[in-house]
Order: C-alpha cells, then structure tokens, then sequence
C-alpha cells in the first residue's frame, strides 16, 4: 500500500462517515488530500495523521472521539494491521508486511517517474539565478547559486512545474565600463584603474581581443581614441567573458534556457514602457527635478527614485521593466534567487510587484542566499590561481569535482552560512555526503549484478509479506516517503531536503544489507521467493537514489 493509496483510504472512511451522519461535517470541509507523515519513533506505526484534530471541532466533536471513529472504520481496511489513537487525536497507522512490501514492485514499476507529483501542474515559473555580472569568473557565491538553482529548477519541474531558467545578462551600467576600461589599461601595459578589476583573466581576455583584432585585419584597439578604445574593448570583453562563463556553468551540469540582456530594456523601450503603466496607475511622482515610484504605498521603508534628475535611468528602473517584462512573458511565479548583500532589495520589489497589481511573495519571491566559506588543511582558501582574490566555479571544480561539488552546495539550506571542506569532499568515505549516498547506490547495483549472475530474477516471484524484517520496514517507509520529500522540497523552495532525505535512504539501506537479508542464495542454500522479493526491494532503492541524485543534478554511479 502506498501512501497515496492510505491517503485515499483514510478520505474514503472520513466521505462515508459524513454521508452516513456519523460525523456533522461539511461534505466541503472534508480535503481533497489528507495529510500523513512519518512518525518520529518508528513503535508509532508506519504512518500518522492529524486529520481528526483539524476537522474534529468543525463536526461538533472532540478530536479523540472524532479519531477513535476514523480508526475504528480504517481497521477493516484491507492492508491497515492496527490503528491507535494517541494523545488528543493522532491517529498512528501500522500496516502490515505484505501492503507495506507492495511498495518495493510499484517503485521500481514507477521507474524514473516515481516521485513525481502534480503539486505544481500548470504552473509557469520563471527562475533567475546566478546572474553574475560578466567582470570576471563566478565566485563562490555564484556557484552556490547554480547548484541549488539548477536542483530547485528539477524539483520544480517534478511537481508538475514549467520551468524557465533564466540570467540575467547585466551589460548595462558602472561595472560594465570599468571592466572595460580595465581591459584597456591592461592592454596599454598601464595599471587599471582604481576602481577596476584585476586579477589574470583581465590580461588573458586583454590579449585575447589583441589576437582577434590582428587575425581579423583590424585596427589595433589600442590605438583607438580613449572612447573608441574602450567601447572596443567593452564589447568583445564583455562577450568573451560571458562565453566563459556559460562554458563554465555547462561544465557544472548547469544550462539555462533564456539569457536576458540587461541593454535590451533599454535599447528596446520596455524601461519607458513601465515607468509609463505605472504612471497611468498613479503610482509615480514627480520631485526634486526626479521621478519617484511611491513605494512607501506598498511597504517600502522609503520611496525610490526611478529616473534621475540628469535624465538618466536609476538602477531600480531596469528591475521594473525586468519584472514587467518576465509577467508579460506569460510567467505566473516570478523567482530570483540573490545574494546575502541583497537582503535591502526585497521591500522596494515587492512594492514594485504590488504596485503592478500583483501579490507579493507569490507572483514574485526572492530566496535570499548566505555566505560559502572554503576550508583546507584546517584553513581559510581565499585566493584564486586566476582572478587573483576570489575562489571561482572552475577552482572548486577543479579542486572536489562537479559531484561532490554540487551535492555539498545543494545539501544545506541557502539561507545557512557553510563552511566546505575541500579534503573532506574528496576523501571516498563515509563522512563524505556525496560519496554516502553514491556508494550506496553503487552497491545496489552490484548487489543486482550479482542477483543476475546467481539467476535471481524479480521476474520469477514476488511475496511482499516476505519483506517482514525491522529493517525492511524502516527502508520501505522511507522509499515510500519520496513523493512527499520532493513535493515538499517544490513548495518550500528547499531542494537540500532531497539530499538529506538520500543519505537517511543510504543510510537505511546500508543497516538492511548488514543484516544479511541475502538477494543471492548463500553456498548450498535454495533460492526461494525470499530472494527474489529482496531484489525487488534492493532495485527500489536503487531507483529512488538514483532518482533523488538526479534532482541535485549529482550522477548516480554503478560502480565506485
């Protein structure tokens, strides 16, 4: 019995209990779902649900009452072995062997699709992340960003989502020039500017553009006037280093499927645009010589300056075109993913998304991500072979592998500061999460190799009221509960739940394997339909690994 099918059970019994006048409830109040969850001391039961404590008052009765009914009808469920009532009205469910043991055929029937949910069906998001501006490398934080953006976009889409991923391609602006003009200076032999960039890479794209140039039988850019000069460099450093950058993100196991140009807003009017919606709304003022956007009508602590007393466009006024622009585009969740140094942003554009008439924190949330400190030999890592003061995607890479990168950057809450340690995420044990989960899945399939070469086929038998040991129940309850982790994982934006989720599966499956429920027959010993349901259960577990690491974009290996 899976928990869909309990699920539709403990509905069932609450349905007829209403049409029967049993309970004096509201056919509408009864859910569509009723929620179970897993009990934290595994002697509670299999499953758990509330279900009486919220409805219970609705129906003019006391949750306990209300509970001991439900349990009293759920006992003659086919598969429930003991229902129990506890505390004010928490109903602990037990299945037996055999519902329970059903899981491990129809995951491994599901396949890939086990897990899925619809949580999210017909639902357009658009969500940016990374988006670093194309003056250099991604730095740490930034790849802190692809991993758990890239992982939220997969959980996103398992719910049911139709997921855009989108950067943001900032071309337009302060840094853009100095990065340009640092280039320059760099190019000329002559220091950067003060407030430029440095580092190597500054040199390699400077010379890089000098080769070009000379191979296309152009002019030396450096012997352009100073504007020239630098609108020259300014363009092609600016595409060689997004090339870069997007070679570097494909590497990682990170591709987006729109890469938006900052210029475009304002080279194709969507600025003007905007500002000219919100006006005709009564949402802009003019003072001081400047035009405001009256955020402090929607909870802003200050109003904003949206075109500048010289004429020219404040920041912000690319961000409400932005916006305008992704709900345009047919988008009903707008999410962007930002830095800790961002944390001042969220009231000015939520004021901008209600001040368009939509709900903040719905059609628009930001998902603001803290710090990642790298440590070596008990120390700091601050620098970078390249870009000479960051750590960059390509040095982590380098340093643990794309895996191990991933899953480090994905398993912890990005609201959470961590600290990573490099020669931990390359030791292959089991204090590496990664190498945990992977190796576990790993050994299911040498444990199917093997079942193969025994001729062990799950085709010949299957008796799930075999699979009766304590640790197959506790592997199967926690197989069962992906469904649930994922579709959580979607509504909380919080994909480090299927990582942690993984290692507990890991972790469960090693405890079953030490206990020698064999798969193949041991020496003279008979191959029964005991071994055969093993397998099923041993290749369940290898699809929900492999299933949970592909949502963390992390390879599932056959063999380590």
């Amino acid at each position: 019995m899976t928990p869909d099918q309990l699920a539709d059970a403990l509905r069932g019994a609450l349905v007829h209990a209403v049409d029967d006048g049993t309970f004096a409830l509201d056919p509408a109040a009864v859910p569509d779902r009723v929620h179970l969850e897993r009990p934290r001391q595994r002697e509670h039961g299999d499953w758990a649900t509330n279900v009486a404590l919220q409805l219970a008052k609705k129906a003019g009765t006391n949750p306990r009452a209300f509970a001991e009914e439900l349990a009293r009808r759920l006992a003659d469920v086919p598969g429930v072995a003991a229902v129990e009532v506890a505390g004010p009205g928490f109903l602990n469910i037990r299945l037996d062997a055999a519902a329970a043991g059903e899981l491990a055929r129809s995951v491994v029937e599901q396949g890939t699709a086990y897990g899925r949910n619809a949580s999210f069906d017909g639902v357009r998001v658009n969500l940016e992340f990374v988006s670093a501006n194309p003056t250099g490398p991604i730095h740490i934080g930034g790849v802190r960003w692809a991993a758990v953006g890239d992982s939220l976009a997969r959980v996103l889409e398992a719910s049911g989502a139709q997921v855009t991923r989108e950067y943001y391609f900032n071309d337009h602006g302060a840094q853009i020039d100095r990065f340009a003009r640092s280039l320059l200076a760099r190019a000329r032999g002559e220091e950067a500017p003060e407030d430029g960039y440095g580092g190597q890479y500054i040199a390699d794209i400077a010379e890089r553009i000098l080769a070009d140039a000379a191979a296309a039988g152009e002019p030396d850019p450096r012997t352009l006037d100073d504007a020239a000069a630098v609108e020259a460099f300014r363009a092609r450093g600016v595409e060689l280093m997004f090339d870069e950058i997007k070679a570097s993100l494909r590497e990682f196991g990170v591709e987006f499927d729109v890469y938006f140009h900052e210029d475009s807003l304002h080279e194709s009017g969507a600025v003007e645009r905007a500002i000219a919606r919100l006006r005709a709304s009564g949402h802009m003022y003019e003072a001081d010589g400047a035009t405001w956007l009256r955020t402090t009508d929607f909870g802003d602590d200050k109003d904003r300056v949206v075109i500048k007393s010289d004429g020219q466009a404040a920041y912000i006024a690319g961000d409400i075109a932005y916006y305008l622009d992704k709900r345009e585009r047919g988008f009903d969740r707008v999410v962007i993913m930002l830095g800790s140094d961002h944390h001042g942003y969220v009231g000015r554009m939520m004021a901008v998304c209600a001040a368009f008439g939509d709900t903040p924190h719905v059609h628009l949330e930001l998902l603001i991500g803290q710090l990642v400190n790298l440590v070596k030999d008990g120390q700091p890592v601050r620098m970078s072979k390249r870009a000479g003061t960051v750590v960059t995607i390509d040095d982590l890479v380098d340093a643990v592998g794309v895996d191990a990168a991933r899953y480090a950057l994905a398993r912890s809450s990005s609201d959470q500061q961590i600290d990573l340690d490099l020669d931990l995420l390359t030791r292959a044990t089991n204090e590496n999460p990664v190498y945990y989960v992977q190796y576990a899945h790993a050994r299911t399939a040498a444990v199917a190799r093997n079942a193969a070469e025994a001729g062990v086929r799950r085709e010949d038998g299957f008796d799930a009221s075999l699979l009766d040991h304590e640790s197959e129940s506790v592997l199967l309850g926690l197989l069962a509960d992906f469904p649930r982790v994922v579709a959580q994982a979607a509504e909380l934006r919080e994909p480090h739940r299927v990582a942690r989720y993984a290692e507990d599966v890991a972790g469960a499956y090693h405890k079953w394997y030490d206990q020698k429920r064999r798969v193949v027959p041991f020496g003279d010993e008979e191959l029964t339909d005991a071994h055969r349901t093993r397998l099923w259960l041993n290749d369940a577990t290898r699809q929900v690994l492999a299933n949970a690491l592909a949502l963390l974009g992390v390879s599932a290996p056959e063999r380590m």
